[in-house]
C-alpha cells in the first residue's frame, strides 16, 4: 500500500510523463490524416487539447510538492530539445502545440524549488487522475477507431498501422498504471512483463527510425536494424529464461539506443538527416527510452 506521498508522488511523475506522451500522440494523428477526413482531424485535435489541459494542471501541481530526484535529472518529462521540436513541427504542419507548459516545465526542473503541501494535494491528485482515466478510454476508443478505418481502407493515414496499435499499447499501459495508483498501489508485472513491455516499445522504435529515414541514410538504417535484432533477442530469452542478466543487458540496449536517439533528434533538428521523421517525433522517443533508463536503473 502506497502512502500518501508515495501516491501523490508517483501519480505526479506517471502524469507527467504520460500525458505528454500522450498529447503528442494525438499531434501526430492530427497531422497525418488526409483534408477529407476534417471531422476526425477535428477530433484528434480536441483529444490534445484536453490532454494539453491535463498536463498544465499536473505541471501546476508539481509546484507544490517533489519529485525524485531521479525523475527529473532523467529528461523523460522534457529534454534540452523538446521546446524547438515543438516550434519546428508546429511551424511546419500548421498544427497547434501549447508550448508554454514545456516552458513552465523547463523552468521548474531547473529551479528545483517546491513546496510541501502533501496532504490538501492528495484528494486534488486523485480526481486528475479520474480524469486523465476518463481521458484515456476516449482516446483508446478514438485509436481502435482510426486502426479499424485504416486497416478497412477507409480513411488514409500517414502512420503505420503498426504505429497505431503501438501507441495504443501504450495508452492502455498507462491506464493500468493510474488505475493501480488509485488503489495506492503500483502496477503488479512480473519481471519479464515489465522488461519485455519496454525492450518491445525500444525494438518497435527501432523498427519505424528504419522505416521513416530515406533509403540513403544506409549506415543510420542499418544501426536501427542492429537494434531491432538486439531488444528481440532480450524479449526472447526473458520469456524463455527469465534470466536476471536481462536487466543488465536491457539497460545497456537502451543506453544504446537513447544515445542514438539523441544524435537522431540533433541531427533531424538541424536538418542533416534525410527522412520522414518530424523532429518532435524523434524527441519523443528519446524521452521514453530515457524514461526506460530510469526504470532499468532503479531494478
Amino acid at each position: 500500500m502506497l502512502s500518501r506521498k508515495e501516491f501523490i508522488r508517483n501519480s505526479l511523475e506517471k502524469n507527467l510523463f504520460f500525458q505528454r506522451i500522450m498529447k503528442e500522440h494525438l499531434f501526430f494523428m492530427e497531422t497525418n490524416l488526409q483534408a477529407p477526413q476534417s471531422d476526425i482531424i477535428a477530433e484528434a485535435n480536441n483529444l490534445k487539447r484536453e490532454f494539453e489541459q491535463l498536463l498544465a494542471e499536473t505541471v501546476d501541481y508539481t509546484r507544490r510538492t517533489a519529485l525524485s530526484e531521479e525523475a527529473i535529472i532523467s529528461n523523460e518529462f522534457v529534454t534540452p530539445y523538446t521546446l524547438r521540436a515543438e516550434q519546428v513541427n508546429s511551424n511546419l504542419t500548421g498544427a497547434s502545440l501549447d508550448t508554454r507548459i514545456t516552458l513552465e516545465e523547463l523552468e521548474l526542473f531547473s529551479t528545483s524549488s517546491y513546496s510541501n503541501a502533501q496532504d490538501c494535494l492528495e484528494r486534488d491528485i486523485f480526481t486528475l487522475n479520474t480524469r486523465t482515466l476518463t481521458l484515456l478510454q476516449e482516446v483508446i476508443t478514438f485509436q481502435r477507431r482510426l486502426m479499424s478505418l485504416s486497416l478497412q481502407c477507409e480513411i488514409f493515414i500517414t502512420l503505420y498501422d503498426e504505429i497505431l496499435e503501438h501507441i495504443t499499447r501504450e495508452a492502455e499501459y498507462y491506464q493500468e498504471t493510474l488505475r493501480a495508483l488509485q488503489n495506492r498501489q503500483l502496477p503488479q508485472m512480473t519481471f519479464c512483463a515489465k522488461l519485455n513491455f519496454w525492450n518491445n516499445i525500444m525494438g518497435e522504435h527501432a523498427q519505424f527510425i528504419d522505416g521513416l529515414l530515406d533509403p540513403t541514410e544506409e549506415n543510420l538504417k542499418e544501426n536501427a536494424r542492429i537494434f531491432v535484432e538486439r531488444f528481440e533477442i532480450l524479449v526472447e530469452r526473458c520469456n524463455r529464461t527469465g534470466e536476471r542478466q536481462i536487466l543488465q543487458r536491457s539497460l545497456e540496449a537502451t543506453g544504446r539506443i537513447r544515445s542514438f536517439k539523441r544524435t537522431a533528434t540533433i541531427g533531424l533538428l538541424e536538418c542533416e538527416i534525410k527522412s520522414i521523421i518530424p523532429p518532435l517525433l524523434a524527441d519523443h522517443v528519446l524521452r521514453e527510452a530515457n524514461h526506460y533508463f530510469r526504470i532499468l536503473e532503479n531494478n
